[in-house]
């Protein structure tokens, strides 16, 4: 049974940090490139950062410099560091495992974590 366990979301200022965690299990981690999502009320579901298996990292342009995604596959387990927040980074945060085989994808959800960013 694959999970996808996300942690480290709460309420913070604005200008404040905070580092999510998401913790994976019934998967091969290392195979996975990992995503942070998030999906503010009314809105779609936007991808945030993305690191592949092999540590190539991508960006939202509105999160540049401000948010790093990083993977521990010792630890199962991938984060993400958020400085600068700001009001508009309000949202749940959720945690994506994909892996892409010859003919098929498996893709899989945490159960999203609250961030609530105070002006």
């Amino acid at each position: 049974q694959v999970q996808l366990v996300e942690s480290g979301g709460g309420l913070v200022q604005a200008g404040g940090s905070l580092r999510l965690s998401c913790a994976a299990s019934g998967i091969i981690f290392s195979l996975n490139a990992m995503s942070w999502y998030r999906q503010a009320p009314g809105n779609q579901r936007e991808l945030v950062a993305a690191i592949t298996s092999g540590g190539m990292r991508n960006y939202a342009d509105s999160v540049k410099g401000r948010f790093t995604i990083s993977r521990d596959n010792a630890k199962n387990t991938v984060y993400l560091e958020m400085n600068s927040l700001k009001p508009e980074d309000t949202a749940v945060y959720y945690c994506n495992a994909r892996y892409t085989g010859r003919d098929y994808v498996d893709n899989y959800w945490g159960q999203g974590t609250q961030v609530t960013v105070s002006s």
